[in-house]
């Protein structure tokens, strides 16, 4: 499944962006802005977000690449109510250097690279 129809409409409209990765100690989320990913760009299959410090989750995704991101809006009707949430599963890599992060640093001079997230399966929540 890709990111296209509910899953773009809530990317679009989302706030925040939960991370979430595996290591020794179990579960570990970080958080970005959903602009941020807007801003940088969601295709149906990507997507890039600014890393910042991400130092346990860059640990984590060495050993277990896979991750999962949660988002979420009111602004969107559900399925069952308003509001609608996504939980999105696939691989992530964070990188230093190329045409993508030169992307990201030009955006988010902060930025110490670019957390790739390639997308695997998409899961209506709510």
């Amino acid at each position: 499944m890709k990111i296209e129809g509910g899953c773009r409409e809530v990317c679009e409209a989302t706030e925040f962006v939960a991370i979430v990765s595996s290591g020794e100690n179990g579960p570990h989320v970080v958080g970005n802005w959903g602009d941020y990913m807007r801003t940088l760009g969601v295709t149906e299959d990507t997507i890039i977000l600014p890393a910042g410090h991400y130092r346990q989750t860059e640990q984590n995704i060495h050993k277990d690449n896979r991750v999962q991101l949660m988002v979420a809006s009111k602004k969107v009707q559900g399925t069952r109510s308003v509001g609608q949430g996504y939980l999105i599963t696939g691989t992530a890599e964070i990188i230093g250097s190329g045409d993508i992060v030169d992307t990201v640093k030009a955006k988010f001079p902060w930025a110490r690279g670019a957390l790739v997230i390639h997308v695997e399966q998409v899961n209506a929540q709510l």
